[in-house]
């Protein structure tokens, strides 16, 4: 049995949310409209990136739910994100990149450690 109870699904669901949100305050905050073809646009090089990590960490049998997973996800949505919009001739500005890092790889991590210390305290 796995160390996580919380099914892959779930787990999966959360990182894309994480991603969602990511796309919708970005686009928000510069302005730009949240309508569907807006956010698929600027969605779909980031779902590609969740998607390979995932695949990545299913392939070596991990849980998903471990930080360390939770990191090689974050970094890997990053990277093939970058790259994907890259291909699709999409901006990449270096500040962008460091707050994609942050937002998402920080974001990843700590829904997982929030996950991890709650099923260690005893209320």
């Amino acid at each position: 049995m796995s160390r996580s109870s919380i099914p892959r699904s779930v787990l999966i669901l959360t990182d894309l949310v994480v991603v969602i949100l990511f796309v919708a305050i970005g686009r928000s905050n510069h302005h730009h409209d949240l309508q569907p073809r807006g956010m698929i646009s600027t969605l779909w090089p980031f779902v590609l990136g969740l998607a390979v990590g995932w695949m990545q960490v299913i392939r070596r049998r991990h849980n998903g739910a471990t930080l360390r997973s939770g990191l090689e996800i974050g970094l890997v949505t990053v990277i093939v994100g970058m790259i994907a919009r890259v291909v699709a001739g999409q901006g990449t500005a270096i500040a962008f990149i460091v707050v994609a890092f942050v937002f998402l790889v920080g974001l990843m991590l700590v829904w997982r450690y929030l996950i991890k210390k709650s099923r260690r305290s005893r209320w």
